[in-house]
């Protein structure tokens, strides 16, 4: 049908339901605009999540659904990305220059968080967004050694901000990169969150679309003051399966609740070991659980990744898995998981602080 108007294929895509969004991309507010060029169709579709990589997939996608809606004509597609920035819990403001902060958190340690925090990290740069990213565990930072960091330290321009390292397109922080590898951070509560609170706020992170922070693990004071400290758009929770792991994710979603926090979805790790040699397909650590806390609570299921040796053995080195292997099916899980992430918070409030004058009132 050669002969449609624009207006018609533009309307059509327009009720073209993303599966990352999971709604139509008018409710979704996915600008569409489509120009007849020649004898082809132009559609430019600008999403409020990164799209790098997204292209190929979506236009074949997008040619399905014309022809579902009879409207087989020649499609070609434009994507353009314009990350906002979202509310934070009040009466906190975002960071200046910085849109968005997510937390990844976890109920308990064991669970591989740290894994998923520097993979989003690094598919969101890998898709085209400004990332950073905020190693927030004193106890036991990880991030220098999964960045291929250590040995590295922050210097400071000004003498009273830090600048913070580079590593495969993402600006890093963390405890890990000031003190020995080996030192033992003995701190109590009170100052482990004076020092977070300081990492984040006198780093120079400079303009990013988002800043990752890898939550220390569990549900304790430490967890809650950052919460109510850090104006974080959204949290992703991280568990395994298992009954006792899911147990502490439903307290760590709770205590994000408590401090309105929007909590964005489960990732649910080490969901399933894929055989190297055979291919025989084992859920280890059960099935399901991160799909059934989803639906308990109402939140999306934004991954299901998958467990594999190869994907420690490459945070090891210093070159986590989409990174070092981004064309493996390991690495298109964590893509996918990154997506869906970025497109959740797309769906939510956007920050409007910005809009309001500033207010200050005088003593005459």
């Amino acid at each position: 049908m050669p002969d449609a108007s624009p207006s018609a294929v533009e309307t059509a895509l327009a009720r073209y339901v993303d599966p990352y969004l999971d709604e139509a991309l008018a409710a979704a507010q996915v600008a569409v605009t489509v120009a007849r060029e020649d004898s082809r169709y132009l559609a430019t579709l600008r999403f409020g999540f990164p799209v790098g990589g997204y292209q190929q997939e979506l236009e074949t996608a997008l040619r399905e659904h014309l022809r579902a809606c009879d409207l087989d004509v020649p499609l070609s597609l434009r994507l353009e990305a314009e990350i906002q920035a979202h509310a934070v819990q009040r009466p906190l403001k975002p960071l200046p220059g910085v849109k968005n902060i997510v937390a990844v958190a976890s109920g308990k340690g064991g669970v591989g968080k740290s894994t998923v925090a520097a993979n989003l990290a690094l598919a969101w740069a890998a898709q085209g967004a400004r990332v950073g990213l905020l190693d927030a565990d004193i106890y036991g930072p990880s991030q220098p050694l999964m960045l291929g960091l250590v040995g590295q330290h922050p210097g400071s321009a000004d003498g009273k901000h830090l600048e913070p390292l580079r590593s495969h397109g993402v600006t890093a922080m963390s405890i890990g990169l000031l003190v020995d590898a080996e030192q033992p951070m003995v701190w109590r509560g009170p100052m482990v969150t004076q020092a977070l609170t300081q990492l984040l706020a006198d780093t120079s992170w400079g303009e990013l679309d988002y800043l990752v922070v890898d939550m220390p693990p569990g549900t304790g004071d430490i967890q809650l003051t950052l919460s109510q400290r850090v104006p974080v758009a959204g949290a992703v929770i991280v568990t395994t399966p298992q009954d006792i792991a899911l147990a502490d994710a439903r307290k760590g979603l709770k205590m994000f609740e408590k401090v309105s926090v929007p909590v964005l979805g489960i990732v649910e790790n080490m969901s399933v070991h894929v055989c190297p040699s055979c291919g025989h397909i084992e859920h280890v650590f059960g099935a399901g659980g991160g799909q059934r806390m989803a639906r308990q609570y109402g939140v999306r299921l934004l991954g299901e990744l998958p467990l594999d040796a190869r994907i420690r053995e490459e945070a090891d080195g210093g070159r986590p898995t989409v990174v070092a292997a981004p064309e493996t099916a390991r690495a298109r899980a964590y893509f996918e998981m990154a997506r869906r992430t970025a497109a959740a918070l797309a769906r939510r409030a956007r920050d409007r602080s910005s809009v309001f004058p500033q207010i200050v009132v005088e003593e005459s």
